[in-house]
């Protein structure tokens, strides 16, 4: 097989490949993919190359070249680098990948993550479910897969893509502090299978033993108990601000108010109190993955 061919055969594959569709209820993704369209439109156009042509040069089908430019495919990050290099650019296509990642991931998702960039410092207490920013990908996936109703398989890649994209936070040069109260009921789920569960809490063992990262298990035998409310969150910025929410306070929605911020925080200090330390909750996890 040729590099032409192989650079087709990627692109007719990649046209068909789940998460990378418009969502057509998502009108700013769609205005922000149809502008990176008609930017690579414009490119292609001034360099005299044809949609084909252009396609060969960068490894995918003319088909997908055309949904790009019309504005019904979201890019993938190595196609506007492709394109930038062939169409000589300069950088200016490039420069669009964070626009075009932030438009693949639902609208609730994307000011969430927007909000967790800024953050100094975040409270998390989670009773169903493993923390989304503490979970494998393995693990999401098999969470998402077993929802009602069902999620289709584009659904399915943009809700995994989305929180994958969430966990940058880990990797921040300014750190910030992130404080996770797991419910042990979460940890002994075997979410996926044995090998899923397995890999989930080496996992949790690996982020538990970052420097800025404090997760702590609370147990079911815990006689008083006052996250019964349901998950509780807490999000606080540089000037002193912070945003909250919780399932059993507010209507569930998000607040500012600093008397509704205490009052989320007592909460959550009170679980985090009650739980078992940092260290003890890595050897409850520990000693847990020995008996999975």
């Amino acid at each position: 097989m040729s590099v032409d061919e192989a650079g087709t055969e990627r692109g007719d594959t990649g046209a068909d490949e789940p998460g990378w569709d418009i969502d057509p209820d998502d009108d700013s993704s769609a205005a922000v993919v149809a502008a990176v369209g008609r930017q690579v439109k414009a490119w292609r156009e001034a360099a005299g190359l044809r949609a084909g042509e252009f396609g060969t040069a960068i490894g995918y089908g003319e088909d997908l070249v055309y949904k790009v430019e019309g504005g019904r495919r979201i890019p993938r990050p190595e196609f506007l680098d492709r394109a930038d290099e062939v169409l000589g650019a300069g950088g200016k296509l490039v420069a669009m990948k964070q626009d075009v990642a932030e438009a693949r991931y639902p609208k609730k998702i994307r000011g969430l993550a927007k909000l967790e960039a800024k953050a100094v410092e975040l409270e998390a207490y989670h009773h169903h479910n493993i923390n989304g920013l503490l979970q494998t990908e393995e693990h999401m996936r098999a969470l998402f897969a077993s929802w009602l109703p069902a999620y289709t398989v584009d659904e399915l890649e943009r809700v995994v893509a989305a929180r994958m994209a969430r966990r940058s936070i880990f990797d921040r040069v300014s750190l910030p502090v992130l404080s996770f109260v797991q419910e042990e009921a979460t940890l002994r789920r075997p979410v996926g299978g044995r090998t899923v569960w397995r890999r989930q809490l080496e996992h949790l063992l690996d982020m538990g033993r970052l420097r800025n990262v404090a997760i702590q298990v609370l147990p079911t035998l815990c006689e008083e108990h006052p996250g019964t409310g349901g998950l509780i969150e807490v999000l606080k910025f540089p000037d002193g601000t912070a945003v909250g929410r919780s399932e059993g306070a507010f209507s569930g929605r998000p607040v500012s108010d600093p008397k509704q911020i205490r009052i989320l925080e007592m909460r959550y200090g009170m679980i985090r109190a009650q739980a078992l330390a940092p260290r003890e909750s890595l050897a409850f996890i520990e000693k847990l993955l020995g008996e999975t």
